[in-house]
């Protein structure tokens, strides 16, 4: 057994040369151990989004975001359709008082409110809004598709 210690961040050359090798055996630790399902989402799966309707991507996922919302509520919450329609999502997860800000010092991705949207083939499993803010990340909602339920979702998101 040779056990060797390699900087991960910054990332080394050890680290880059045996990335993809040791991500394999994190996998199949994670699906043997844990259970893991081996389409559990990854990094590349997930897409932080500005809300705002002038952006192309929040736009374009508008509504199968809110239709996945509206599943959402009536499975787990037992809302009534007229609860979580269009309106409601857009007043409750749209509408923030959080201005968008594009700090020099900042994240590149900007401050204000996000989607964090969780895509598998191609549909969108899982949404957390969060807010992005100079000295903290809040997350103020996840909703997920109740089909995707044994992925764990919401921990899956409040660990990344």
């Amino acid at each position: 057994l040779k056990v060797k210690v390699v900087r991960s961040s910054p990332p080394s050359s050890q680290f880059k040369a045996t990335f993809q090798e040791s991500y394999q055996v994190y996998k199949r630790y994670q699906m043997v151990i844990h259970k893991d399902p081996p389409d559990k989402p990854t990094i590349n799966q997930v897409r932080l989004v500005p809300v705002s309707f002038e952006d192309p991507q929040f736009k374009s996922s508008f509504n199968q975001s809110a239709t996945l919302f509206a599943k959402y509520q009536m499975a787990i919450h037992k809302d009534t359709p007229s609860e979580c329609g269009e309106n409601e999502f857009t007043r409750f997860l749209c509408d923030s008082p959080l201005e968008a800000e594009n700090a020099p010092n900042g994240p590149e991705c900007g401050y204000g409110s996000f989607h964090q949207q969780y895509w598998l083939d191609g549909k969108i499993i899982a949404v957390g809004v969060i807010d992005i803010l100079p000295y903290c990340v809040s997350s103020v909602y996840l909703y997920y598709d109740p089909d995707y339920s044994f992925l764990s979702l919401g921990v899956y998101s409040a660990l990344r």
